[in-house]
C-alpha cells in the first residue's frame, strides 16, 4: 500500500476549501512513499473533478449515485470501500466535521484497521505515519501510530496549506456507480438553519458567545456587532448544551475549528477544550467581566467589562466608522 486517499466534502456543489488543505496534507505525505493521491467525489461533476486534479488529486473517484448526494453513512461507506479497496491507499484522510467524524471509524472497522479522529498533524516518518491530536481536553497532544493499513484519520480544517490550483495538471477521473448494498437509513427531512448564513469555517470575523451570555438573548445583541463586523456568530459548548444557540455554532475541541483573522470572543472563560478550536486565530479580542479570565492569556486585545455595554458602543463605533469610509 502507498499514496493517500482524501474523502471530499461538498459546500453547495463545490469541494470545501478543508479538502484542498487535505490534497496538500496527502501529498506532503505520500510523497515518502512514491505513492500517488486519489480523491473520493460523491458528486459526478466533471468540473469539480477537474479542481480537484487542479489542486493536487492524481485520480478522482466520481460516485454519480443520486443516493450518495447528500450524506448518508451506509452509501458513503460503501463507495468509500470500494475506492479504498482499489486505490489501496497507505492512509485515508477525512476532514474532522460531523460526517467525517461519523464516516471514518466506520470504514476503519470495515477495512479492519484503526483510526485517529481529531488530527492536528499527519506526517511519514522513517516510513511510519505518525498522527499527532489533542488529548485530556486539549490540554496536551499525542501522537500516534498504527500496525495496520490503510490508515485512516480525520483532520482539523486550518492545519495544512492547501495546495495552489494548477490547471495544467493531469489526472484521471473514474466513475463509480451502483454496485453497493442498499442503505438501512431513511432521510425522513433535512431542514436548514439557515442557507444564507456562511459557514464557521470560512468565516474570516466571527463573534462568539459563552456562559457569560445568560441566555439566548445575549446571541442577538452578538448578531448585531457580527453584522456590523460582516463576520458570523458562533459559541462555545455550554450555550450549545444550554439550547441557548444552534450546535452547529459550536467551536471547541468538540465542535469545530475555526481560523479567522479576528475570533471576539464574549463571555467566554477560555477554558482549553474552547482554545482547541479557535487557538489559531490571528487575533483574539476578549470580553469578560472576569479579569482573572483564562481568555486573556491568548487574547491580543481585552476588555474586562459586561457585554450588554461594551457590545453595544462597539457596534456604534463600527458603523460610524463604516459610514464614514
Amino acid at each position: 500500500m502507498s499514496g493517500a486517499l482524501v474523502i471530499v466534502e461538498l459546500v453547495q456543489g463545490r469541494p470545501a476549501m478543508a479538502s484542498f488543505e487535505l490534497l496538500g496534507l496527502a501529498r506532503d505525505v505520500a510523497a515518502p512513499t512514491g505513492g500517488g493521491v486519489c480523491a473520493l467525489l460523491f458528486s459526478a461533476d466533471r468540473a469539480a473533478a477537474a479542481l480537484l486534479i487542479a489542486r493536487g488529486a492524481d485520480r478522482v473517484f466520481a460516485v454519480g449515485d443520486p443516493l450518495a448526494a447528500d450524506y448518508n453513512s451506509d452509501t458513503w461507506l460503501a463507495y468509500a470501500e470500494r475506492a479504498v479497496r482499489e486505490a489501496a491507499p497507505a492512509v485515508v484522510l477525512a476532514s474532522h466535521t460531523t460526517s467525517g467524524a461519523d464516516l471514518a471509524p466506520r470504514l476503519a472497522f470495515r477495512l479492519e484497521s484503526a483510526v485517529a479522529t481529531g488530527c492536528v498533524s499527519v506526517a511519514a516518518e522513517g516510513g511510519v505515519l505518525r498522527f499527532t491530536r489533542p488529548c485530556y481536553g486539549g490540554n496536551a497532544r499525542e501522537t500516534v501510530s498504527f500496525r495496520t493499513l490503510p490508515a485512516v484519520a480525520t483532520v482539523r480544517g486550518g492545519c495544512h496549506d492547501a495546495v495552489p490550483a494548477d490547471p495544467a495538471r493531469q489526472g484521471g477521473i473514474v466513475a463509480l456507480n451502483g454496485g453497493v448494498p442498499a442503505s438501512r437509513l431513511r432521510v425522513v427531512e433535512r431542514r436548514k438553519e439557515n442557507p444564507q448564513r456562511a459557514r464557521l469555517e470560512d468565516a474570516r470575523v466571527i463573534v462568539a458567545g459563552g456562559r457569560g451570555l445568560n441566555g439566548p438573548e445575549g446571541f442577538r445583541v452578538l448578531g448585531e456587532l457580527a453584522e456590523a463586523l460582516g463576520g458570523v456568530v458562533g459559541a462555545s459548548r455550554v450555550p450549545c448544551d444550554l439550547g441557548w444557540c444552534p450546535p452547529s455554532l459550536q467551536i471547541g475541541l468538540t465542535g469545530k475549528t475555526v481560523h479567522p483573522d479576528l475570533y471576539v470572543a464574549v463571555g467566554i472563560s477560555g477554558a482549553s477544550h474552547h482554545l482547541a478550536g479557535c487557538g489559531g486565530a490571528r487575533n483574539i479580542v476578549a470580553i469578560n467581566t472576569d479579569p482573572d479570565a483564562a481568555i486573556f492569556r491568548d487574547a491580543r486585545f481585552g476588555i474586562v467589562g459586561d457585554f450588554q455595554k461594551v457590545v453595544p458602543a462597539l457596534v456604534a463605533e463600527v458603523r460610524k466608522l463604516r459610514a464614514g469610509c
